[in-house]
């Protein structure tokens, strides 16, 4: 049963690194990341910067990636973004199933 799509490979294989600027710690910023990536059956992590940004790493179908970069460029109600750089990086070696604070 091969059930062969146009993009299908990318929608499995889909891996997004970002770093968010902004007033990004302190403010629930990776517990309400976690939270939007189990919704979306994300694997990964997240965590604070020394220099007060975050880092997150999404692993999952290119298209809940993408919506939990949307996300990320706003964040929870108290946070402010101000700038997100994502890199996409296509298929990665596997890590777990988790999505981690770290």
């Amino acid at each position: 049963m091969n059930n062969s799509t146009t993009g299908d490979s990318s929608e499995r294989d889909a891996t997004v690194h970002c770093v968010v600027r902004g007033r990004v710690q302190g403010v629930f910023f990776r517990a309400s990341t976690k939270r939007r990536a189990n919704e979306l059956g994300l694997a990964g992590w997240v965590r604070n910067l020394p220099d007060g940004r975050v880092e997150a790493v999404f692993r999952g179908s290119r298209s809940a990636c993408q919506r939990a970069l949307e996300f990320v460029r706003t964040g929870p109600p108290a946070a402010r973004v101000d700038e997100v750089k994502a890199t996409w990086e296509g298929a990665s070696r596997p890590d777990g199933d988790e999505f981690e604070i770290r």
